[in-house]
């Protein structure tokens, strides 16, 4: 027995809404562009709020040297590509009424970085190759490269020099770190 056509005609065409309702996309869409924004938070350096470098040492000893304590700087402008140079200074250390023979000169103060205790993020640490006397601001540490958020840590050598005439005496000065 045969189909008479229009049964084949209605089933073809049946078969066909199928099919195009199976591949028909939403009825309805609506796009929302969204965003936000990250805002840099400059730079930043971290220091040891005080550090002793030797608690008890002999009239007659020539040097005495020891770490500083953790420095950081952390590098939050968000930059593409940026740099940051570290520097260090210090004052004359001193005792009782700070006269000749009751003050280290800065000349006397040397600094050293050694390299990187931390880093976190991208780029290329630049630490200080040899001891830097600190009678002018001398560079502390460098990073280039940073892409982002950035921090270096690092523990820096103070060496003192002590004078032959110098007295006996606790002597304070202040060692300062900044960065741009």
């Amino acid at each position: 027995m045969r189909t008479p056509l229009w049964k084949k005609v209605l089933a073809t065409m049946v078969l066909g809404l199928a099919i195009t309702g199976l591949a028909a996309g939403p009825a309805l869409a609506a796009d929302t562009t969204t965003t936000f924004t990250l805002t840099g938070a400059g730079l930043g350096v971290n220091v040891p709020a005080s550090a002793n470098i030797s608690s008890s040492t002999n009239i007659g000893i020539t040097s005495l040297s020891s770490q500083l304590g953790a420095v950081q700087v952390a590098d939050y402008r968000g930059s593409l590509a940026a740099s940051w140079t570290a520097t260090v200074a210090t004052t004359t250390f001193t005792t009782g009424g700070a006269g000749t023979h009751e003050t280290i000169p800065k000349a006397n103060v040397s600094y050293a970085s050694g390299l990187a205790t931390a880093t976190v993020g991208l780029g290329v640490d630049f630490p200080t190759a040899a001891p830097v006397a600190l009678g002018t601001p001398q560079q502390a540490f460098a990073h280039t490269g940073v892409i982002g958020s950035q921090s270096t840590t690092w523990n820096p050598t103070i060496t003192i020099s002590v004078p032959v005439d110098a007295v006996a005496g606790s002597y304070t000065g202040t060692i300062t770190h900044s960065v741009a």
